[in-house]
């Protein structure tokens, strides 16, 4: 067979098949022209799940008649000045939409620039161009896409259910609509409206979290924590939720790049690493992070959809993640998200029929906002008396420091209040200025003596163990070399490798921790890991996972009574020790409720 040159309605056809795969990608691309276009205001209709109909109308700055029939032409742009494709500002630069979209469905574009008085419209149809005519619209521009993939019908075998194909187009404009809060967005079909996010006019951050809470809902916003941090050019900001507002699967942790939103694993290992002391495997915070780097540092041009970028400097960025997220969670000190309180609050409304407790009032200056470096010199004076750090293991059911009961009027200066009554033997109950909080005390000490066995191993090192006939390892050339590079990280927790000859490493010290287990698992989780992630994980969650285990078996028991000293010395270690707000695999150690909450209870609000 003899080579030949492709028609161009295949070349473009071809091309729609990598740009417009389904009809969430139709939408895709053409908002982010409209948001290239300056526009402040996009309205997204859709039919059939987008198959039949997509509307979308912006106000941006529009476009002229020449404009408007190059813009349908292969590889023609208005956001590539300088031809440079390691200098990219906007959102579309590849010139390959329009056309790839006219190729596959019946396009019309109509628009009008705002130095001009007439709009034109053009067809498109299966890649056939007609000629412009007048046509009545205001500054901007209105695309309308039907029958897409009808010049291709084997794509529509592929296209799911028109709820399906909805669902996906409502993901990606929640996406973009939390990259750009100063836009108002909305998307409807012809049964209900899916976004309605009116444009913010705040300052950029307080402007992101309105519109977080509009798409992830306003107990995200109640309890994500902001993050900002910069190091050599790169720059981090956005929220993380608290670890006890976390999820099943990691479908709520977002990334941008220069107001892109991009996949990247180097994210979910990030992140993974940076709440792995916090959270169970099983379980996922909810992270929207904004990074925004000098263009020529980052590859856009890696994929495609624009969806996969190439940093210059992964490493960097890791730890810049890793870093901030952990420093902010660090900041966030005992508190427990709001959801918490707000489920403990249901099922009272749903179990308790007879109220027959007396409430009193308190004033107070307690809220959210609280961190434990700024607790009142009256707080730190008792848990001076307290003593620092929480009984050895060996200890543990031998009492605990004796805190007697606060004065009335000194209660606001304890953000965990003081100590009541304990409850089956198991619970700590304890009043505050604006309410009570009950706390789970096996819970609350497994934290306290976690913490404090961290702090150990942080100080002394992990205590290794030389094998008496060292154990080789092959894994494979490429991820035999990736973990050599990582061998100093693997020291610190005990693990001592070296290279045994291209594709294997020799395994000669392990941690005494671990006692016994499989070393070449270990070590083949940690190659996979690398692969996955960019980092190693494995080693360190065992080591804590153990930490765990002797924390879990080291600390107060449910069914040991305590005295009211006892509980006050727990609360007040618990306000000094970071993390106290979760146990070590995320669940709450207490639940607290507002003096409305319990008033609401009973009927007086």
């Amino acid at each position: 067979m003899t080579i030949r040159l492709l028609p161009d309605t295949l070349i473009n056809q071809i091309a729609a098949g990598e740009v417009v795969d389904r009809p969430y990608s139709v939408v895709k691309e053409l908002v982010e022209n409209a948001i290239d276009a300056g526009a402040t205001q996009i309205d997204v209709h859709v039919r059939e799940g987008g198959s039949s109909y997509i509307s979308i109308q912006d106000n941006g700055k529009g476009m002229s008649d020449k404009d408007l029939l190059l813009a349908v032409e292969r590889h023609a742009t208005s956001k590539l000045p300088n031809d440079d494709l390691f200098n990219i500002t906007s959102l579309g630069f590849r010139g390959e939409a329009l056309p790839s979209i006219g190729a596959v469905s019946r396009l019309r574009i109509s628009s009008r620039s705002r130095d001009s008085q007439d709009a034109w419209q053009l067809n498109v149809e299966g890649g056939a161009k007609s000629e412009l005519v007048p046509t009545s619209l205001p500054t901007g521009t209105h695309i309308e896409v039907r029958d897409l993939f009808f010049a291709t019908p084997a794509r529509l075998k592929f296209l799911k259910t028109p709820s399906t194909e909805m669902g996906y187009i409502t993901d990606v404009m929640n996406r973009i609509a939390m990259a750009h809060p100063a836009i108002g967005f909305t998307l409807k079909d012809d049964r209900k409206t899916h976004l309605n996010a009116v444009s913010q006019t705040e300052e950029l951050n307080e402007a992101r979290l309105a519109r977080l809470s509009v798409i992830l809902g306003q107990d995200f916003s109640d309890n994500a924590l902001p993050i900002l941090a910069e190091r050599q050019g790169y720059r981090i900001s956005g929220y993380a939720g608290l670890p006890t507002m976390n999820r099943g699967n990691a479908s709520q942790q977002y990334l941008f790049v220069n107001g892109r939103y991009v996949k990247d694993k180097l994210l979910q290992g990030a992140i993974r690493g940076a709440y792995q002391d916090f959270l169970a495997r099983d379980r996922h915070p909810m992270v929207v992070l904004f990074l925004d780097i000098a263009p020529n540092m980052v590859d856009m041009n890696a994929h495609p959809a624009k969806t996969e970028v190439r940093f210059r400097e992964s490493g960097l960025v890791r730890g810049l993640i890793v870093s901030a997220l952990k420093n902010t969670i660090e900041n966030a000190g005992h508190r427990a998200s709001t959801t918490v309180a707000q489920e403990a609050f249901d099922r009272f409304q749903s179990s308790i029929s007879t109220p027959s407790a007396q409430v009193y009032q308190y004033s107070g200056s307690y809220g959210n906002n609280y961190r434990p470096q700024s607790l009142p010199g009256l707080a730190r004076s008792y848990t001076q008396t307290a003593l620092a750090t929480v009984e050895p293991m060996e200890q543990a059911y031998a009492s605990l420091p004796q805190i007697q009961e606060i004065p009335h009027d000194e209660l606001a200066s304890f953000p965990l209040g003081d100590a009541k009554a304990q409850v089956h033997e198991t619970y700590i109950i304890s009043q505050t200025a604006e309410g009570l909080i009950v706390v789970d005390q096996h819970a609350a000490h497994e934290r306290l003596v976690y913490e404090k066995m961290k702090a150990g191993l942080q100080e002394r090192g992990v205590t290794r163990q030389t094998l008496l006939v060292p154990e080789v390892v092959a894994l494979g050339e490429q991820a035999a070399e990736e973990l050599l590079k990582r061998k100093d990280q693997l020291a610190d927790f005990g693990l001592i490798i070296e290279d045994f000859g291209g594709s294997s490493v020799l395994v000669r010290e392990v941690p005494v921790l671990l006692g016994e287990f499989d070393i070449s698992k270990l070590v083949q989780d940690l190659a996979d890991e690398i692969d996955t992630f960019g980092e190693t994980l494995s080693l360190k969650e065992k080591i804590e996972e153990v930490c765990g285990t002797m924390a879990c078996h080291g600390s107060i028991r449910a069914g040991r009574r305590l005295t009211i000293p006892e509980m006050n010395a727990i609360l007040r270690q618990m306000e000094e020790t970071p993390h106290s707000g979760q146990c070590n695999h995320g669940r709450p150690t207490y639940v607290e409720l507002k003096l409305a909450d319990i008033e609401r209870l009973f009927g007086r609000r």
